[in-house]
């Protein structure tokens, strides 16, 4: 087989030849792997005898794919002859050979199944079932294959098999004569299919069948709602030479509320998606220079295309609710994506209201902002109401920013709008201050003591709560004990956040007894599976992709409590453990069933652990503070200045001997005052790897489950990826009654005004009373005073002198609460009356309206 050499003509004539004995290579070796891996299939059939038929299959598929010149290129011959030229030899032996080449086919279905199974749970259907379209579909395999997920001839009205190859639909009607089933298989251009030509009088097949289409009048059918409810291309888009045409054609297939499901081969660089702001996530995405040139060339010499325009034409004409970039490192890594999508103008299934698009995005915008929601009917008088009052302009949130900027530009919405639910607020994944955490979270468990929070918080169900999400534990704790009116759960790093997305679609999706695999042991074998068939429908389309990619996690050895960039301390603390001989003292401690018994067991522990070597060698380092203990410089200083002010001024190496000392307060008090294997499940979680059922978050217990598994447990919840500065700047005034910002000052230099212009946006957001809980390592932070200077009154609730713990983590040396006293000058929006930006803003609500 050849390739198009890429080389310019004014590269050197030995680079060029080495390009194209490159490629030549690659070629050679991809071939070899792929046949070697068919051949490894075809024996694994059970239908298959492992001597002449496993050969005959192997040898068809290579003549076919690597021998057998093509004909059908002339253009009068048509598309349909070309197709046949390269399957009519080869379709008895189609789905032996392309098992281990078509990767992704299995969780296109599972996405879109569990998307299907969501909708008829909530009753949102067009019809008592729903209707399947599988264009591309060839031998049938996709929907025998769906089997596997949904029970096909009784959750199905009708399916419809889609192809332009005989040859190929003669073994479809062969597999369905064998199962038994009812599909309409339809030998027919794609760009020419219409569902009404078959639903409204039906073939002699579907005579007498419960299909319901565009003709039938059927007693639950809704306007609008009318069309297939499932479309689907597997490895089928990259080999339809007019696939725009076909693309323009599925929005009227499709019912209002309908799904279409791709997968399929493609190649491009995060250059090419950068600045799409609509497309669910760019994880994994980038396909290296070499890899393009090389695929795209592969590929072509069967009339697969494997140009970019495909994926983005699909991705501009519908909005996205999941999307997933993957590799097949079985044949030299193919990059493939799956994409689910719906139709791209905003509508609701069931509302017959044509203004909710415009109700939607404005309620989601308020629920953000924690702004008045203006209903569409009455915006516009609202709007120069608020002009003549010179009530400041409103707020709004960068979701709304987004949608106004794509419908402009005639962009499908950010995908968080198509999503099953809106918890997650739009924000841009490929900005650098995302991207730094390299698609790690830092915490797999949340640090801080809620009960100490409510304690001190004492929150009520009409508080809004701004609070920063960590591993999203005291998130789910408060929503539990508390169950305030709105929770702002906020975190600058997306996989924090995805983490949290993935605890609230556990309690929506799965029993009890799996959550707590999930999240009390952190090891769940079942994880993708889970993943794909139940969860995916709670998540959003970036969660979703990064879980996918990241489901060994729970599957492994070590789980999910290992993971994350607080790993290394717990790994280097168990470490020592082992190889100091202390495993077996470590478990009786857990296991102490009363303080006397613990303190009795701690001093074996403490004279190795808490040992000067190992202060030396390990916890006065640099690398412990910062990468094992999480310790910003600035918080170290704030350490340092302590032990200097109540220390031994004469040691020579302050540095350690604070840090050292700082860990001697912590440990020994815990030990001290709390059982580590009854209520301090922070400690026990560390020393075991996993939490106990006596000893766990209050989130974990089974009558948490039966709480947060109710409908609507989290719609009080948004979740924000962003500065805590970003999100609080774009509250309504007056509108926050608590904010727990956890130890996120101490990351402050003494030297910048970040400190006070967080405080001063504090102070705005929040209604006189407030309270801000915040938590330091320092036992006087610097910024307490900046909050007095800025309407606050400021109030240590918790200071850790020696000896003492101040809650059952005691990490930090000290807790403050600061409350709103006052507000202060520039604290509230400056009022101002500019009718022609307030009319802009009406002009484009209408616009969304005139989308949907």
């Amino acid at each position: 087989m050849s390739f198009p050499s890429l080389a310019s003509a004014t590269w050197p004539v030995d680079l060029n030849f080495r390009v194209q004995h490159l490629y030549i290579f690659l070629a050679l070796t991809a071939v070899v792997v792929l046949t070697r891996r068919v051949l490894l299939t075809a024996l694994s059939q059970p239908r298959l005898s492992k001597g002449s038929s496993a050969i005959a299959t192997l040898g068809k598929f290579f003549y076919a794919c690597f021998l057998k010149p093509h004909n059908g290129d002339d253009a009068s011959t048509g598309q349909q002859a070309a197709l046949e030229s390269f399957y009519k030899a080869q379709a008895d032996v189609y789905d032996a050979s392309r098992k281990v080449l078509l990767r992704g086919r299995e969780d296109m279905l599972g996405l879109a199944a569990a998307q299907l199974n969501y909708k008829a749970e909530k009753g949102i259907f067009s019809r008592k079932k729903p209707i399947w379209v599988d264009i591309g579909g060839g031998t049938g395999y996709n929907i025998e294959a769906m089997q596997a997920f949904l029970d096909v001839p009784t959750f199905f009205a009708k399916v419809y098999l889609v192809d332009l190859s005989p040859s190929l639909l003669e073994v479809a009607r062969k597999r369905f004569d064998r199962l038994g089933w009812d599909v309409e298989i339809v030998c027919q251009d794609a760009r020419t299919f219409r569902l009404e030509s078959y639903e409204a009088t039906g073939s002699a097949k579907t005579a007498g069948s419960s299909s319901l289409g565009f003709g039938t009048s059927a007693p639950n059918s809704k306007d609008g709602q009318k069309g297939a409810d499932l479309v689907t291309f597997s490895y089928s888009l990259s080999m339809i030479p007019d696939y725009y045409s076909v693309l323009d054609s599925i929005p009227s297939l499709l019912s209002q509320g309908g799904i279409i499901g791709v997968v399929d081969f493609y190649v491009q660089s995060i250059v090419e998606v950068s600045g799409r702001t609509y497309t669910g996530g760019s994880f994994n995405r980038h396909v290296t220079w070499l890899g393009r040139v090389f695929w795209r060339a592969w590929f072509d010499v069967d009339r697969v295309g494997l140009e970019g325009a495909r994926r983005d034409y699909l991705e501009y004409r519908f909005g996205t609710l999941k999307t997933v970039d993957e590799r097949n490192y079985l044949l030299g890594g193919i990059p493939y994506y799956v994409f689910l999508g719906t139709q791209r103008n905003l509508v609701c299934p069931t509302a017959s209201n044509p203004d909710y698009a415009q109700s939607f995005i404005e309620s989601f915008d308020a629920s953000c902002t924690e702004s008045p929601y203006l209903s569409p009917q009455h915006h516009r008088a609202l709007m120069y109401q608020a002009v003549e009052n010179t009530v400041p302009v409103e707020l709004r949130s960068k979701a709304y920013q987004c949608a106004v900027i794509n419908l402009s530009s005639n962009l499908p919405l950010p995908s968080v709008f198509y999503q099953n639910n809106q918890r997650r607020v739009y924000y841009d994944d490929q900005l650098k201050k995302h991207t730094q955490f390299n698609n790690e979270y830092i915490y797999a468990f949340t640090w801080e003591d809620p009960r100490v929070d409510l304690r001190l918080l004492k929150i009520r169900d009409d508080d809004v709560i701004l609070c920063v999400t960590s591993a999203g534990d005291n998130v789910l704790d408060y929503l539990y004990n508390a169950n305030p009116r709105r929770i702002h759960a906020v975190d600058l790093n997306p996989n924090q956040n995805h983490l949290l997305e993935l605890k609230i679609a556990a309690f929506r999706s799965l029993p009890y007894a799996q959550v707590w695999k999930m999240f009390g042991e952190g090891r769940f074998p079942a994880f993708r599976e889970a993943l794909i068939t139940k969860l995916s429908p709670h998540i959003s389309s970036q969660a979703c992709q990064y879980w996918l990619n990241h489901a060994h996690i729970f599957a492994s050895r070590r789980g999910l409590y290992e993971t994350g960039g607080s790993r290394h301390a717990i790994m280097l603390v168990r470490w020592l453990f082992t190889i100091l001989g202390l495993r077996l003292e470590v478990n009786k401690l857990c296991n102490a069933k009363t303080l006397k018994e613990q303190q009795e067991i701690w001093p074996g522990i403490r004279h190795v652990l808490l040992s000067r070597l190992l202060h030396w060698a390990i916890v006065s380092t640099e690398w412990f503070a910062w990468k094992a203990a999480g310790v910003p410089p600035a918080q170290r200083r704030m350490i340092l200045s302590d032990h200097q002010e109540h220390g031994d001024s004469g040691n020579t190496d302050l540095s350690g001997e604070a840090m050292w000392e700082y860990v001697v307060n912590t440990l020994d008090p815990v030990v001290k005052n709390t059982l580590v294997g009854d209520e301090n499940y922070f400690y026990l979680l560390c020393l075991q790897g996993q939490y106990s059922q006596r000893c766990h978050p209050s989130y974990l217990s089974a009558r948490a489950h039966r709480k947060l598994s109710q409908p609507g447990a989290f719609d009080n919840l948004r979740i924000h990826t962003d500065e805590l500065q970003e999100v609080i700047s774009r509250l309504a005034p007056g509108k926050l009654n608590h904010a727990v910002v956890m130890d996120s000052m101490d990351w402050f230099n003494p030297g910048d005004d970040q400190a006070q212009t967080q405080v001063q946006a504090l102070n705005r957001a929040m209604k006189i009373g407030g309270k801000v809980l915040l938590r330091s390592a320092g036992l006087k932070p610097w910024y307490t005073s900046v909050f007095e200077k800025n309407g606050f009154s400021a109030s240590r609730v918790g200071a850790r002198l020696p000896g003492t713990c101040i809650d059952r983590v005691n990490m930090y040396a000290s807790a403050w609460i600061c409350t709103k006293v006052q507000d202060i000058a520039g604290s509230k929006e400056p009022t101002t009356s500019r009718p022609a930006l307030l009319r802009s803003r009406s002009s484009t609500l209408e616009e969304i309206h005139l989308e949907s």
